[in-house]
């Protein structure tokens, strides 16, 4: 909501002002994660490894995952670090985010013991070692960040605001 002054010049909110460098945190904060993410997960070995303790896609699939997850989420943090697409990029993000605690939950209601692969590792750990809980709230936290930068895309240094992409 804005105000206006005496020259029916609009004032912009305390929340107007910050919004725009929330998103830009949102945004380098989620490329963060997303590029320590597919870093970890190499050599494709690791990240295949990790795909296939869910034990939810056949072993051709779950190679196929293992090899792409780490590119598409490169993928995504140099969108988010251009600032490019951001909207959609954003919504992409949380919706990853979403698929990733379904992965979890699965995991965790059919009674495996595995380390969720998010960050390196991955496959059978001892039982008292999962972190199923820990897991599933970072990556809320982590979605919740996809779906502030898809609800506000406009940020500072994006491609987007240079190439007049807001609508």
């Amino acid at each position: 909501m804005t105000d206006t002054i005496d020259d029916n010049q609009p004032v912009r909110t305390r929340w107007e002002t910050i919004r725009p460098w929330v998103s830009l945190a949102c945004r380098l904060g989620l490329a963060a994660v997303l590029i320590t993410a597919a870093v970890t997960k190499y050599p494709p070995a690791l990240s295949i490894q990790a795909v296939e303790a869910y034990d939810l896609f056949p072993t051709e699939v779950a190679r196929l995952i293992g090899y792409t997850l780490p590119l598409f989420e490169l993928a995504l943090a140099l969108l988010l670090l251009l600032g490019l697409a951001t909207r959609y990029v954003g919504a992409v993000g949380a919706i990853l985010m979403v698929v990733f605690i379904a992965g979890i939950v699965s995991a965790m209601a059919r009674g495996l013991s595995i380390d969720c692969g998010c960050f390196g590792g991955g496959g059978q750990i001892d039982p008292g070692e999962t972190t199923y809980g820990l897991s599933i709230a970072r990556d809320v936290a982590f979605g919740a960040m996809g779906a502030f930068i898809a609800i506000w895309p406009r940020s500072p240094f994006a491609l987007d605001r240079v190439l007049g992409l807001y609508r």
